[in-house]
């Protein structure tokens, strides 16, 4: 199949799915009991291992013109649980877009992600979040002298681990699947040309290592 090909069959919206009585026709057999039975409403004793051992996390929000999702990565523990209904997430160094605590502001509600290199299952958090400016509070949070500029405060609604399948079928965690360095469009390049020749994608490149290792916190 062509590539006109398949794209023709993408824009046929004659098969598309409007509502949720076409879609359980099509998935007519439903959750298994053990889709349903893995869910709790709060931080159980035996998920907050999985939160704990995570040092990698991808944060969902609500944006005023539609979903944002953005990685948020420390070493493991960085989302601390502090009660079973309760999770707290620093907001380190980044690029100042601010995308996910803007939404945040306008609508609380969030998802969060979390993975664990390794490990086939994944642990989905649903809940909202606010966001503190409490200094007392960011003080727990400090690494290497800095501490960070605000904690998302989130109130958990759901908690569930994701089967290993998609892990699986990606080879995530194998190391002869990873890419290979220099293999993808390089941050320099992509900036030089969707910037218009406004960075010079070489030397970005070439100081960009530099320049996170001073920034990481």
């Amino acid at each position: 199949m062509t590539d006109s090909e398949l794209l023709a069959l993408a824009r046929d919206t004659a098969h598309d799915i409007a509502d949720e009585a076409a879609l359980r026709r099509i998935y007519a057999n439903g959750p298994g009991e053990t889709s349903l039975a893995k869910v709790a409403d709060h931080v159980h004793a035996l998920y907050r291992p999985y939160i704990e051992a995570a040092p990698f996390a991808v944060l969902a929000t609500v944006g005023e013109h539609g979903l944002d999702t953005s990685p948020r990565g420390d070493a493991p523990g960085f989302v601390v649980v502090a009660d079973e209904k309760t999770l707290l997430l620093p907001d380190r160094r980044g690029n100042q877009r601010i995308d996910s605590l803007r939404n945040i502001a306008r609508d609380p509600r969030i998802a969060l992600l979390f993975l664990i290199p390794g490990c086939g299952e994944a642990l989905r958090v649903n809940g909202t979040a606010r966001i503190s400016a409490s200094p007392s509070l960011a003080a727990r949070f400090t690494v290497q002298g800095q501490l960070p500029a605000t904690v998302l405060v989130i109130s958990v609604a759901s908690v569930f681990f994701q089967c290993a399948r998609a892990v699986k079928r990606s080879r995530l965690w194998q190391a002869a699947a990873q890419f290979v360095p220099g293999a993808l469009p390089s941050p320099g390049a992509i900036l030089q040309t969707l910037g218009r020749g406004s960075v010079d994608g070489v030397q970005y490149d070439a100081e960009l290592q530099g320049r996170q290792a001073r920034t990481l916190y």
